[in-house]
């Protein structure tokens, strides 16, 4: 039996709480400063609000202002912020903690560097947001798994990612299930690239929704037809930064779910149906779209790297198009012959 102390109270997050519950463990899950009513109702009845359902007995919930008695003892260290909240989890929590500590990210992103560089998350806390000669073991997950089917222990297959082989299969022996499985991989850049711009690409897929919606016309051949591309330009993007291409695979079927059913599906589809960005985000006040800083970030890098020579960003057409939608205001105008 471990302490597992999850940072981060939002869908994903405090899913976690149940694969980790059903192997024994204790549970510790901490509210950022955004998750005060969260907190506030699953200690007083164990209830997660958002979730729509109770948290598994062994949980213990925590204010953020109680981080410290959470720490005690931990054992494995989860981060559940969303990308947006990775300077603060460096800052306030991994400042805090022994550097022998395991971490596992449940966050997706990456960071670009002035010359084109893609940093996935994990290591762009070892990179950028810890002091000075501070190394943590950071690992990472990713794959197909909506919270609330992970809550009701739904069968799904990811991917954990990481440097020490040892410290994966630990990892893996704290949180798998007969219905949560889980595949040690070294590939941290292929898995954590790929299911970050999954996000991106679901927004991409999408735009076909909001169209046929416009015309009222059937939707199967044109969102089938973007999600190939969407495909084919994660596979050549991680070729690109040098991780595996099949680690694609979890990508793809993160992708898969994702445009079933998804906040950024939902944002595909009002744009897709004319909307501009900001009339779009009108309609989810509130809700986290980390989509759009993927879709600048990888567009800003591989457009430095096109400038440098070292890629060619016209082989990445629904990316860059997807870059004019965000942040040129350009209408959704699908460059169907500039695809392969």
């Amino acid at each position: 039996m471990s302490i597992i102390t999850i940072v981060g109270a939002g869908m994903m997050g405090s899913a976690m709480c149940f694969p980790a519950s059903d192997n024994g463990h204790i549970i510790r899950l901490v509210g950022t400063p955004y998750d005060k009513e969260v907190i506030q109702r699953i200690k007083q009845d164990n209830f997660h609000p958002k979730l729509g359902m109770p948290l598994p007995p062994n949980t213990t919930a925590f204010f953020y202002e109680e981080l410290d008695e959470a720490l005690k003892g931990c054992n494995l260290l989860v981060a559940g912020v969303p990308s947006f909240g990775v300077d603060w989890f460096a800052e306030n929590v991994l400042s805090r903690i022994p550097d022998d500590l395991v971490v596992l990210s449940i966050t997706k992103g990456l960071e670009d560097e002035p010359d084109g560089t893609l940093v996935p998350i994990s290591l762009a806390y070892n990179k950028y947001k810890l002091a000075p000669g501070r190394h943590l073991s950071i690992n990472s997950i990713g794959g197909p798994c909506i919270s609330l089917e992970l809550c009701n222990r739904l069968h799904t297959s990811v991917a954990l990612c990481g440097d020490n082989s040892d410290t994966l299969h630990w990892i893996k022996s704290q949180l798998i299930t007969t219905y949560y499985h889980i595949q040690p991989t070294s590939d941290v850049i292929g898995i954590e690239c790929a299911v970050a711009m999954k996000n991106a690409y679901a927004v991409g897929v999408s735009l076909a929704i909001g169209l046929a919606q416009q015309t009222g016309s059937t939707l199967s051949n044109p969102q089938a037809s973007l999600f190939g591309q969407a495909v084919r330009e994660m596979l050549r993007l991680v070729h690109l930064l040098g991780g595996q291409t099949d680690s694609v695979i979890y990508a793809t079927s993160d992708l898969y779910v994702t445009i079933n059913s998804g906040r950024n599906r939902k944002l595909g589809e009002a744009l897709g149906s004319g909307l501009t960005l900001q009339q779009a985000l009108e309609k989810f006040p509130g809700v986290t779209l980390e989509s759009i800083p993927i879709i600048t970030r990888a567009a800003r890098a591989l457009r430095k790297r096109h400038e440098l020579g070292t890629c060619n960003f016209n082989k990445f057409p629904l990316l860059r198009h997807l870059d004019e939608i965000i942040n040129l205001g350009a209408p959704v105008h699908i460059p169907w012959n500039e695809f392969g």
